[in-house]
């Protein structure tokens, strides 16, 4: 019955222009996904969404530097994509960027990947419960800080943010795998600033 279904569904597939066979096979994904014991695992189903329904988010405090960036375009190009760019589904059929900007933007603009990609790019969903702002935030820090890539800058917004959210430090501690010195350290680049940001600063803080 597997061989005779895995039949029909090629004969299908072949059956069909080739944007209804790219929803047909994100279809057919969809419903494998559903019935897998991996189901919790996004990685478990890697949909190809047109590049247009793809929207960068407000605050990915990732940096690459313009030899990396040459270098992951180059990779692109010649090894193909390997990882999919994780997003969240914003509105339907909508999705906005968690990790992968930069794969997004080099797959979106270089001209040999459109045509390689025929104006799509691959995306994994995280799971449905991760749909606040500052949960996808979280996310993406997490992302970031596994390979050892953040501007300390746009880490210290993000963190002022999640406290006019009502984070506490050890909330964000835990969601963004910090100890209690970094999130202080982070929280103080804003806070001091603003602190002093109306006031000169005496002869005695001068450094001499």
């Amino acid at each position: 019955m597997q061989q005779r279904l895995i039949k029909e569904i090629a004969s299908y597939l072949q059956s069909l222009p080739e944007e209804k066979r790219i929803d047909a096979i994100n279809a057919f994904r969809q419903a494998i996904h559903e019935n897998s014991p991996f189901r919790d695992q996004p990685i478990d189903c890697v949909l190809w969404i047109k590049q247009d329904d793809i929207i960068a988010n407000d605050y990915n405090p990732n940096n690459v530097a313009p030899p990396e960036k040459r270098l992951l375009g180059k990779s692109l190009e010649l090894d193909g994509f390997t990882q999919p760019i994780v997003v969240t589904e914003s509105d339907s059929q909508h999705y906005e960027i968690v990790d992968g900007f930069h794969r997004h933007e080099i797959g979106s603009n270089r001209a040999a990947l459109k045509r390689q990609l025929k104006g799509y790019l691959p995306v994994t969903c995280l799971r449905k419960a991760r749909q606040e702002k500052f949960d996808r935030m979280a996310a993406t820090i997490r992302h970031n800080r596994a390979r050892g890539r953040h501007q300390i800058n746009a880490m210290s917004d993000i963190v002022r943010e999640l406290v006019q959210l009502g984070w506490n430090d050890e909330k964000i501690g835990k969601e963004l795998g910090m100890d209690s010195d970094e999130v202080l350290r982070l929280k103080q680049i804003n806070g001091l600033l603003e602190l002093f940001a109306d006031r000169r600063y005496s002869e005695a803080w001068t450094v001499k």
